[in-house]
C-alpha cells in the first residue's frame, strides 16, 4: 500500500513539473500595470529574462516608443550576408519589460540577401513581408525542411526554438517585420555558435559531426571572430 501511494505521489509530482515547465520558460508575468526597464539598475540578484522596474513617477511616454523600425538598414557595405536586423525588444524599448512581446525589422538585398540559419530559444516568430519576395523555411526536429516562397502582404510562422532562415529571391530589396511572444527572444546563429564560440568547440567534435577533415573545420573557424 505504501509503495502504491508513493508511486501515485511521484506521478502527481511529475505531472506538476510538466505543467510548470512552460511557465518557467516564458517571460515574467506582469504584477502591475507597467514595469518600465531600469537600465541603470543592472546589478543585483539573478533575473529571468527581465529588468528591474523604474519608479512609476520617473516613467515617460518615450519609454514606450521606438522609431528604429522606420529606417532601412544598410545591407550592402561590408555585409557578406546582404541582410540586417533591427530589433525592437526590451533592450531598446524599455516599456516592453514584462510584457512578453517584441518586434524586429529585417532588410535584405535583392537576389540572395539572407539571414543565416538561426533559432530563437525563447519565442515563436510570425513574419510579415512588407516589400519584396522571400524564400523562407525551418527545419523540424525530424530534420525535415518546410520551406516556401512568401510575397508582399503574406505571413509565415517559425515555431519556437527551430532553426530557420529567410532569403530574398526578387529583383528588389525585401523588407520583413517579425513579431515575437517574448520581450527578449534571443538569437542563436548556427554557424557562429558552432565555429565562433569562445572557448572554441573542439575541432574533432565538429569534424565528426559534419564528417569533414579537421583542416576544413579550422579554416571555417578562422572566418569567425569568437565572442569575447
Amino acid at each position: 500500500m505504501a509503495l502504491k501511494l508513493s508511486a501515485i505521489l511521484l506521478a502527481a509530482w511529475a505531472a506538476l513539473l510538466a505543467l510548470a515547465a512552460p511557465l518557467l520558460a516564458g517571460d515574467p508575468d506582469m504584477l502591475q500595470d507597467i514595469c518600465v526597464a531600469d537600465y541603470k539598475s543592472l546589478q543585483g540578484p539573478l533575473r529571468v529574462n527581465g529588468f528591474p522596474c523604474k519608479r512609476e513617477a520617473n516613467v515617460m511616454a518615450d519609454d514606450f516608443f521606438f522609431g528604429g523600425l522606420s529606417k532601412a538598414a544598410d545591407v550592402y557595405t561590408g555585409n557578406p550576408m546582404g541582410s540586417s536586423v533591427t530589433s525592437a525588444d526590451v533592450e531598446s524599448l524599455p516599456g516592453l519589460n514584462t510584457l512578453g512581446v517584441s518586434m524586429a525589422r529585417t532588410d535584405l538585398a535583392p537576389w540572395g540577401g539572407a539571414t543565416p540559419p538561426h533559432a530563437h530559444p525563447r519565442a515563436t516568430e510570425i513574419l510579415f513581408v512588407v516589400e519584396g519576395t522571400l524564400e523562407v523555411g525551418f527545419v523540424t526536429t525530424a530534420s525535415r525542411l518546410l520551406a516556401r516562397t512568401v510575397g508582399k502582404g503574406e505571413v509565415f510562422v517559425f515555431p519556437r526554438g527551430l532553426v530557420h532562415f529567410q532569403r530574398s529571391v526578387g529583383a528588389a530589396p525585401a523588407v520583413a517585420v517579425s513579431a515575437f511572444n517574448s520581450q527578449l527572444p534571443g538569437t542563436q546563429a548556427v554557424a557562429a555558435a558552432l565555429f565562433g564560440a569562445a572557448p572554441a568547440v573542439p575541432s574533432d567534435v565538429l569534424a565528426r559531426a559534419f564528417q569533414i577533415d579537421g583542416g576544413v573545420v579550422e579554416n571555417v573557424k578562422s572566418m569567425f571572430t569568437p565572442k569575447q
